[in-house]
């Protein structure tokens, strides 16, 4: 009873709050699990390979973002570190990071999002609506930091290009060797979920519908979210510090819809895999 009393005292002073001006910035950690098994077993990755892999692995899983807010609007950021020239990702790693990452911009007035990414050269400005969800609200609480956060949980229906939701499809003896032979497409590697329960800790004592990625919608900043394999916990929050930042949404890009980019992205992807198989084949010959 008095868990359900507290639940209520935070929404109700969350309420009360809205009428105030607010901005904020919150940084967020976010680690994902990587599905590493394809190095077992694998009797052509040497030990200093393998480390190499997995070190590479774990810098790719680990990321800082910035959500910079206000009452209305959103702009969730990747801090990205420089490096050294002889560290670049290389040209697959580069196409992927272009091509999936980018400045989200999020109006919860109008529902809609705006994410400006790069493909092959290309610049391309998604715009569309935001994922609606049907967020279950219990009575459980945890203290995040200085807030009293309350879980929520919600099922999504994960995006074409959502990779936290694909993992290397476990085949039998018959398809390993197609794949060793280089005869598998893509699709024939990887499977992926179609829907995912996302779990979300969301705090009324910062009364934004806001959250990290393309997540929101609850009486609360989200602290604390978990889909698939990732988790995003917010480790530092500045609330309407003396110099604010401008929230807008970028405009150089070709206007696309997110179904339309996902479909070119996933062709563009076939076709770079197909290329490297090819060029396996030729080595091995």
């Amino acid at each position: 009873m008095n868990k359900i009393l507290g639940l209520i005292i935070l929404l109700v002073a969350g309420i009360t709050a809205q009428a105030q001006d607010i901005y904020g910035e919150a940084t967020y950690f976010s680690k994902a699990a990587i599905d590493k098994s394809f190095l077992e077993g694998n009797r052509d990755i040497n030990p200093e390979q393998r480390k190499r892999i997995e070190e590479n692995l774990k810098k790719a899983s680990e990321k800082t973002f910035v959500l910079k807010f206000n009452r209305s609007e959103s702009v969730w950021i990747e801090e990205v570190a420089l490096a050294a020239p002889s560290q670049g990702r290389g040209g697959w790693g580069n196409f992927m990071g272009s091509a999936m990452g980018g400045e989200k911009y999020k109006d919860i007035t109008s529902n809609t999002f705006t994410e400006q990414r790069d493909m092959m050269g290309k610049t391309f400005l998604i715009k569309d609506d935001l994922p609606v969800l049907d967020w279950q609200i219990t009575g459980e609480t945890r203290q995040i930091g200085n807030y009293t956060a309350i879980k929520a949980t919600a099922v999504k229906k994960n995006d074409a290009l959502d990779m936290s939701a694909f993992r290397r499809r476990r085949g039998n003896d018959n398809e390993k060797k197609k794949e060793e032979d280089g005869e598998t497409s893509l699709t024939d590697m990887i499977e992926k979920d179609e829907n995912t329960t996302v779990t979300a800790w969301f705090t009324p004592q910062i009364p934004v519908q806001h959250g990290p990625a393309e997540y929101g919608g609850l009486p609360g900043l989200i602290l604390e979210l978990n889909a698939n394999n990732t988790t995003m916990l917010c480790t530092k929050i500045a609330l309407n510090p003396d110099s604010r930042s401008d929230i807008e949404p970028a405009t150089k890009g070709e206007e696309i819809k997110l179904e339309e980019y996902n479909t070119t992205f996933q062709q563009k992807m076939e076709e770079m895999a197909q290329r490297f198989r090819g060029r396996g084949g030729r080595g091995r010959n």
